[in-house]
């Protein structure tokens, strides 16, 4: 049985996967650059309608090595899917590493030195892509859209844009501010069905044409979508792409729990 992955970064994507700034430019208090620089997930063959801007790697992202393949993953996956598009993105965060800390990423949104590294990741996605709709998840995607759109090559681009929610935001908010998890799932949702009013008659070349359809007031186990295979390097096992929560944090000190992720596969994902 033949299996689809990642082939890697052909053309452009090659010279800055390996010139990538290191802690430099992304300070060692406030990002995790002990586990390297994850790139992108999508494609790089020049058949993305759709780029999307998210945040930061997490744990999940940081042992498969591709962006929003965790929790957020699952949830864009589906907000993807009700627009017709199953294969056609590509996806590069603000971040190339894990924040560390609370307020790191504010702390960094404006740099100059990470927005020019970034900047250069979306001057060649548009370049080599025929992208009807970029999409920032978050308000610090956001602020990452702003800078590039200010720029000469970013000015050029006349697409469709839309800022919604991050697919955490409900999880995120509910633990800072103790508002109830559903209320805040709900705001959420009524935001992305407004994101999908705007993006959906603006992708003319849909993967596969679909009606538009809102979400409700909760996320339906129909509203989450599975990453694709093609999304992650060869070999990875299919576990890698669940939705189960097989990566954590783990440690006695704030030290250790840095530097060490536990992976265990989930129970009904063992072959065994």
């Amino acid at each position: 049985m033949t299996q689809d992955f990642d082939p890697g970064y052909p053309g452009p994507y090659a010279a800055l996967v390996a010139s990538y700034p290191g802690a430099d430019v992304f300070p060692a208090a406030d990002f995790r650059v002990e586990w390297g620089p994850i790139f992108h997930r999508g494609r790089l063959d020049g058949t993305a309608k759709v780029l999307v801007i998210g945040q930061d790697p997490a744990q999940h992202e940081t042992i498969a090595r591709r962006i929003l393949i965790g929790t957020a993953g699952h949830r864009f996956q589906g907000f993807l899917a009700k627009l017709g598009i199953t294969s056609g993105y590509v996806m590069i965060n603000t971040y190339l590493y894990s924040v560390y800390g609370q307020g790191g990423g504010d702390k960094h949104a404006h740099d100059p030195a990470i927005a020019a590294y970034r900047n250069q990741w979306l001057d060649a996605l548009v370049a080599d892509n025929a992208i009807e709709a970029v999409i920032a998840l978050g308000s610090l995607a956001d602020t990452a859209y702003q800078i590039w759109h200010a720029t000469p090559t970013g000015k050029q681009y006349t697409g469709a844009y839309r800022h919604i929610l991050h697919p955490t935001y409900p999880d995120s908010a509910a633990s800072s501010t103790g508002q109830p998890a559903a209320q805040l799932m709900e705001k959420m949702l009524a935001d992305w069905n407004a994101g999908l009013d705007v993006l959906h008659p603006a992708i003319t070349h849909p993967d596969d044409p679909v009606p538009l359809v809102h979400y409700g007031t909760a996320l339906a186990p129909a509203d989450l979508a599975e990453i694709p295979s093609a999304d992650l390097p060869a070999g990875c096992p299919a576990w890698m792409r669940s939705a189960e929560p097989w990566a954590q944090r783990t440690g006695a000190t704030a030290a250790d729990k840095r530097a060490t992720i536990t992976v265990s596969i989930p129970v009904d994902e063992r072959p065994f």
